[in-house]
């Protein structure tokens, strides 16, 4: 059985004071509305946990209610950090779950093929994740002011979502995290404590995450709003 887990409880302080961004409308529909009807297309995934802020319950069961859903889904509120909030959704799985995709709510373009593909890579070597080749030349700077050195860009990858595992993987993977006290922003980087590979998944097409007001005439134009 595969589930999603959509993490939907950030604050998103980068889009501005008293903005919530998930529930921006571009191309006629919320952010997180768009990205909950990709998840929900998906023909191998069984169910779907959204994570989200506390006191923010109703907001997402009004539009369940109001869309045509066909996945079962449940609400789980979220922890102070984004590896807790990861941590309650695990927390909510249904016992059959062998396979999970943690997926930003922020990021509604990522295609079911990206999707499958995480899928099928995670289940043979326990962890896959969409990613893109970094194109632009990449320096390092020590100071914040002056460049310090020079990454050679043919061995680097931007990673995003869906991050997907054997669900006793990532378990074990974030368990480690917790019990180290360790702060992390991405799930990849908890299964660097076990040792645990990773596979990069390429997605060919774009599949941004929102964060600032800027992102959002070019998600538009992804959505199909013009």
């Amino acid at each position: 059985m595969v589930s999603v887990i959509i993490v939907a409880a950030g604050k998103g302080v980068r889009m501005g004071p008293d903005v919530d961004k998930l529930w921006l409308e571009v191309a006629g529909r919320p952010i997180i509305e768009h990205t909950w009807r990709r998840v929900d297309a998906i023909s191998s995934v069984s169910e779907i946990i959204l994570v989200v802020r506390d006191g923010m319950q109703t907001e997402f069961a009004n539009l369940a209610s109001q869309r045509p859903f066909a996945k079962p889904w449940r609400l789980v509120v979220g922890g102070k950090e984004r590896q807790d909030s990861v941590w309650n959704g695990l927390e909510a799985l249904s016992p059959q779950t062998e396979i999970v995709a943690i997926q930003d709510a922020a990021r509604p373009c990522t295609t079911a093929e990206v999707f499958e593909a995480t899928i099928d890579d995670a289940r043979e070597t326990g962890a896959a994740v969409a990613a893109q080749r970094v194109t632009d030349t990449v320096k390092e700077s020590g100071d914040g002011r002056t460049i310090s050195g020079h990454l050679d860009r043919s061995r680097l990858w931007a990673v995003q979502t869906p991050q997907t595992f054997r669900v006793e993987v990532i378990r074990r993977a974030l368990a480690e995290v917790r019990a180290r006290g360790l702060a992390i922003t991405d799930d990849t980087a908890a299964c660097e404590c076990i040792g645990q590979p990773v596979r990069l998944v390429e997605s060919p097409a774009p599949n941004p995450k929102v964060t600032t007001p800027a992102d959002l005439p070019y998600l538009k134009l992804l959505l199909g709003g013009g």
